[in-house]
């Protein structure tokens, strides 16, 4: 994998507001920061959801590492980096982490261990891919692209500026939704099916299955099971405008799907 990020879907209400959904991907060690960021919904590709060989295999193949090697001083940002012998040797070193971390998940795996404790082991060390929707974004820019961000941060940062910047929003009227994750044929579809296949796909965070399948049905069971089991934030990323340019939870302009699951089945 490497640094991306892509527009799944960027709609302007009748009252200007826009709502885009971006699919974002860089180093997980850098989540926790990310996730700081309040006016964004977002889902995540869960490390326990993947098979634990799945994971050393990528691994091996590409780990997720640090842009630069900052050199040590006082404060949270650097301002050198080491020379470039030191910094061959950081990344040597780095990799050698990575190599004990796969190491030691191969005799957990041995154990018989489940992938929601093992597969932990390897988070420093994976990419991570998160479906993220805002109606805000510039206070997220204002931090996140400036040069005391931390690098990994800042790069994933300017690759969503330019991918919002070079997008055109389409309009959505009163009433329509924005359904991220639908595909062209699948528009035909009656609202409450898109809504609710959206929704689902943005929990799996792909419009495809965990087999790699396109299938409507398997969006469906998932949808249902997010709704009884309370998990509802994928339903975020579903909205549809609203008559005013106001805050509706943490989109501006917007209602979200998850308001109307929650007004008609209250948590417990």
């Amino acid at each position: 994998m490497a640094y991306s990020a892509r527009v799944l879907l960027d709609s302007v209400s009748p009252a200007a507001v826009r709502l885009t959904t971006l699919e974002v991907t860089f180093p997980r060690f850098v989540l926790a920061e990310f996730n700081t960021h309040r006016n964004f919904s977002r889902n995540s590709a869960s490390s326990r959801a993947v098979p634990t060989a799945k994971l050393l295999e990528r691994l091996e193949r590409d780990p997720a590492m640090p842009l630069e090697w900052g050199r040590n001083k006082a404060g949270m940002s650097a301002t050198e980096t080491l020379a470039e012998s030191d910094a061959e040797e950081a990344k040597r070193i780095w990799l050698a982490a990575r190599d004990g971390a796969v190491a030691q998940a191969r005799r957990l795996l041995d154990l018989n261990v489940h992938k929601q404790e093992l597969n932990r082991l390897l988070e420093p060390f994976l990419w991570h891919t998160v479906i993220v929707s805002a109606t805000e974004w510039g206070n997220f820019f204002e931090l996140r692209c400036a040069p005391s961000a931390q690098p990994e941060i800042r790069e994933a940062a300017l690759r969503m500026r330019d991918a919002i910047t070079q997008s055109a929003p389409r309009p959505v009227e009163l009433g329509e939704w924005h359904t991220p994750l639908l595909q062209d044929d699948e528009y035909s579809l009656d609202p409450e099916t898109r809504r609710r296949v959206s929704a689902a796909r943005c929990a799996r965070v792909s419009y495809l299955t965990h087999d790699g399948k396109r299938e409507i049905s398997k969006d469906l069971e998932l949808y249902e099971r997010l709704r009884s089991e309370h998990h509802l934030s994928p339903f975020e990323h579903v909205a549809t405008p609203s008559a005013d340019a106001e805050f509706h939870a943490n989109f501006r302009g917007w209602i979200q799907f998850r308001r109307e699951i929650e007004n008609s089945a209250p948590l417990r």
